[in-house]
């Protein structure tokens, strides 16, 4: 019996596993649809569509799957009315969130969103909300190791970004949304290959969960929007100090 349980063990995590990426790839499916409605089919014009589908082979997305979600955009395959939502609400101790996403079914979305938000002792408001505290941004992500941090920030100011932060493993690059696409093909022409690009909402002004369980809650409530298949990218204005994300880790 033991060899059993273990092997069911094996399955459901797999199963785990599988749920989640194709969860990632009907994301990134998405989101290669609209940039080729937006901006046409062809990557070498559509730098938002080359930057989608840079993203989506990262994590292995089928190229059939990115053939078929770009013919889907330009309207040459069952075309997908695909409606952008944006969801505001409140996490444990206040911490505001907003996740912003893509639907063909907006009723069947926001009762979805608005469960989560409970179950994860939070409570999803009215639009405007939250969204006072945030910014929208261009946020392009590109691997720590592409370039020496000096020689990235004097290529991140003459792409025309506001802003460079460093990451354990990337170089995060933020920009008005009007420069957005501009930075990117500045980046993309020098050969830098990124790993993320967004327009994003970004906090002004954030706060800090010290405490542990509001911090679990916080946490649970982030990955459980991100993990919904209609949800883009989950933005918030909290933070955690390291002790108690190590604690987290431990757990």
């Amino acid at each position: 019996m033991s060899g059993h349980s273990h092997w069911a063990g094996i399955k459901h995590k797999k199963a785990l596993v599988d749920a989640k990426r194709g969860k990632l790839w009907s994301k990134l499916a998405k989101a290669i649809i609209v940039a080729a409605k937006q901006g046409g089919g062809n990557p070498d014009e559509n730098i938002r569509l080359r930057a989608a589908i840079e993203e989506a082979k990262a994590v292995s997305l089928p190229k059939d799957n990115i053939t078929r979600a770009i013919k889907r955009g330009t309207g040459e395959l069952d075309p997908v009315e695909l409606e952008e939502v944006l969801y505001e609400g409140y996490g444990p101790e206040g911490a505001a969130v907003m996740a912003s996403g893509l639907t063909d079914n907006r009723n069947r979305t926001a009762p979805e969103i608005r469960k989560i938000f409970e179950v994860c002792g939070g409570k999803m408001g009215q639009s405007g909300c939250v969204a006072w505290n945030f910014d929208r941004k261009g946020v392009i992500e590109v691997a720590s190791d592409a370039k020496g941090e000096e020689e990235m920030m004097e290529l991140a100011i003459e792409a025309g970004a506001d802003d460079v932060e460093t990451d354990e493993d990337v170089y995060r690059l933020s920009c008005s949304p009007e420069a957005f696409d501009s930075v990117l093909r500045f980046l993309n022409d020098a050969g830098l290959q990124t790993q993320h690009a967004e327009i994003e909402y970004v906090a002004r002004d954030k706060i800090t969960i010290s405490d542990l369980n509001a911090a679990r809650k916080a946490l649970k409530l982030v990955d459980a929007l991100d993990e919904h298949e209609d949800i883009q990218t989950v933005s918030t204005n909290f933070t955690i100090p390291d002790d108690v994300l190590e604690k987290l880790e431990e757990e």
